[in-house]
């Protein structure tokens, strides 16, 4: 029996405090945004193309449109931003900062409240401190992860590390292949750490300065470095980061590949930033 004020799981409601400081954070979010070059979009709720964005559909919702063709709601905004942009406006703007203010919807009932930032064209130091910046504004003290998804796949395919390992963050098992520079890359936690690079093969070395060169660039207190991160992400194929305040995911971002578009954004998760907000 479902009772009448029942809400789906995972789907959100925000009334009194947490609904105004929901506002709150989207508009000072929107303030900085704006003020720093970028155009808004809002995109539609619903998308016949989304389903080119996933190697697995099950997260996509699926409805059918008048004439039966299969849409789908949007559960990622990325993908369509950089589509709609490109290939639709592209010839009435020439803008390539764009942000967005809008939930992805995805299987079986999870919303999740987003500020987006794409920059067609854009590079990595510019999306992190600018999602810094908006953090710092929120007024939440978060850790910044800095990682770079070229490492891990070049252990996988070249070294023979098992991505299961990495995703699992399985230290002593990966300490335990026969591997003797690991140990080394296994301590690299700070940028200074990256001064001494030694005994590491060329290629992950070129891939920690990538790291190095970006973090030189970041105007952020709270820098750690994570080669050995790994998450399965549909774009992100190089420098990546990610914020947290007390074990929760505020950001997420990086340099990414969509089509023949190259480009950088992040997304600040609205839902954490509430709670971390409430909290404080």
């Amino acid at each position: 029996m479902i009772f009448e004020h029942e809400i789906p799981t995972k789907s959100k409601l925000y009334f009194g405090e947490s609904a105004k400081v929901k506002r709150e954070i989207e508009a000072i979010c929107a303030d900085i945004l704006y003020s720093n070059g970028y155009e808004e979009i809002v995109t539609p709720i619903f998308s016949y193309h989304q389903h080119s964005s996933f190697e697995d559909e099950k997260p996509l919702l699926h409805l059918h449109d008048e004439h039966n063709h299969t849409v789908t709601l949007r559960a990622d905004s990325t993908t369509d931003v950089v589509r709609i942009v490109t290939k639709r406006i592209g010839r009435t703007t020439e803008s390539k900062k764009w942000f967005y203010i809008q939930p992805s919807l995805s299987f079986p009932t999870t919303e999740q409240y987003q500020v987006g930032a794409e920059v067609i064209d854009g590079s990595f130091d510019e999306v992190v401190n600018r999602a810094t910046n908006l953090v710092d504004k929120l007024g939440l003290e978060a850790l910044l992860q800095v990682s770079n998804m070229r490492i891990p796949m070049l252990l996988n395919q070249k070294y023979g590390v098992d991505l299961k390992l990495l995703s699992e963050t399985n230290i002593e098992a990966i300490l335990e292949l026969d591997i003797p520079w690991m140990s080394k890359l296994v301590h690299i936690h700070t940028y200074s750490d990256l001064e001494d690079l030694n005994a590491i093969p060329d290629d992950i070395q070129r891939e920690l300065i990538l790291i190095k060169d970006a973090i030189e660039k970041i105007d952020y207190k709270s820098v750690i470095v994570a080669p050995l991160y790994y998450a399965k992400m549909r774009y992100y194929d190089s420098l990546t980061f990610r914020m947290f305040k007390d074990n929760e995911l505020l950001v997420r971002g990086g340099v990414y590949h969509i089509e023949d578009v190259n480009a950088s954004g992040f997304a600040l998760y609205i839902d954490e930033c509430i709670n971390q907000k409430i909290k404080s």
